[in-house]
C-alpha cells in the first residue's frame, strides 16, 4: 500500500492556514506513538542542551522541528528532506509563524557531508527507506560534534511494516507501507551498524509493544486502509476517531511507560565520544 499519497492529501487539507497546520501537528503528537517515544528521549537527554545546532534528517511535515523550536528557541535547527515540495512548504510555514531558528533544505542523506556541526541529529522513520543505511549512519557520525547524540526511531524486524520477511517469500505479501526498503531492523544488527559507523556508546530499546501495536492499528493502519479504498472515508474519519481516540491515548501511555522485551519499533541512541 502506498502511504505517501495519503500523507500528501492530509497535508493539502491542513496546510491551508497556520492554525490548521498547528492543529495537524497536535493530532500527530497525540496519535503517533513514535512521537511519544521520541519526545521522551529528547526530554531525558537534551533538556540541558543550550544553543545547540540540531539536524533533523528526514524532516517530513516538520512536526519534530516545530516541537523542538517551540521548546528550545535558542536551538538552531536544520531540517533535511529529499522532497522539494516538502522543503518549500515547511520553509513557508515556519516563515509565516515567525520561527527564525528553523530552516529546511533539500538533501539526499547518502550525500550530506557535514563535519562536526551538530550537537544533536534526529532521524525519525527514515532509515527503513534507505538502502545505503551504513553510509548514512557514517554521515550522521561525521555531522556530530564530540559528545553529540544521534536519536533514531525506526521499525524493528519483529513485525515492522506489519509484515515479516518470510511472508514476502512464502505468500508474496507486501508490507503495509510499500515505500520501505526493509521491513525493519534487528536490534543487534542496528547496534552493530552504529558501532561500525564510529559510535562507541549506544542504547537501543523496543517500542510498539503489545499496547502500541494495537494502538497503531486502530489509529493509523485501519484509517489509512480505508482512505486508500475510497476518498469518501475522509468524511467518516472524524466520527471514527471520536470512538478510537480515547482508546489510542490509553494504549500509547501504556506503551511508553512499559519496558518491552520485543516490539515492532526501535528507539536507538548513539553518542559520539
Amino acid at each position: 500500500m502506498q502511504y505517501d499519497p495519503i500523507k500528501r492529501q492530509l497535508g493539502n487539507v491542513f496546510n491551508r492556514t497556520p492554525f490548521l497546520r498547528k492543529l495537524f501537528y497536535r493530532m500527530l503528537d497525540l496519535l503517533l506513538l513514535r512521537t511519544w517515544h521520541v519526545k521522551r528521549e529528547l526530554k531525558n537527554h537534551t533538556s540541558q542542551l543550550k544553543n545547540a545546532a540540531v539536524l533533523d534528517a528526514g524532516s517530513g511535515f516538520g512536526q519534530y522541528d516545530y516541537y523542538m523550536a517551540r521548546k528550545h528557541p535558542d536551538w538552531k535547527i536544520t531540517g533535511l528532506d529529499v522532497k522539494t515540495e516538502q522543503i518549500a512548504d515547511c520553509n513557508q510555514f515556519f516563515d509565516r509563524i515567525g520561527f527564525k531558528n528553523v530552516h529546511f533544505e533539500e538533501a539526499d542523506l547518502t550525500k550530506i557531508n557535514y563535519d562536526q556541526q551538530f550537537e544533536l541529529v534526529v532521524c525519525v522513520d527514515v532509515m527503513e527507506h534507505i538502502e545505503e543505511d551504513e553510509l548514512v549512519l557514517q554521515n550522521y557520525f561525521n555531522a556530530l560534534k564530540s559528545g553529540g547524540m544521534l536519536l533514531i526511531s525506526t521499525p524493528s524486524d519483529q513485525g515492522g511494516s506489519d509484515v515479516h520477511e518470510h511472508d514476502h517469500q512464502a505468500e508474496g505479501v507486501q508490507g503495509f507501507i510499500d515505500e520501505h526498503v526493509r521491513d525493519g531492523y534487528n536490534i543487534g544488527d542496528l547496534e552493530a551498524k552504529l558501532k561500525r559507523a564510529g559510535f562507541q556508546k549506544t542504547s537501543l530499546r523496543y517500542q510498539y509493544g503489545k499496547p502500541g501495536k494495537i494502538s497503531w492499528r486502530l489509529s493509523m493502519k485501519y484509517p489509512i486502509l480505508m482512505l486508500n479504498a475510497s476518498k469518501l472515508f475522509f468524511i467518516l474519519l472524524p466520527f471514527y476517531y471520536v470512538l478510537v481516540f480515547p482508546i489510542a491515548l490509553v494504549l500509547n501511555k501504556m506503551d511508553v511507560c512499559r519496558k518491552h522485551s520485543t516490539g515492532t519499533g526501535l528507539i536507538a541512541l548513539a553518542w559520539k565520544q
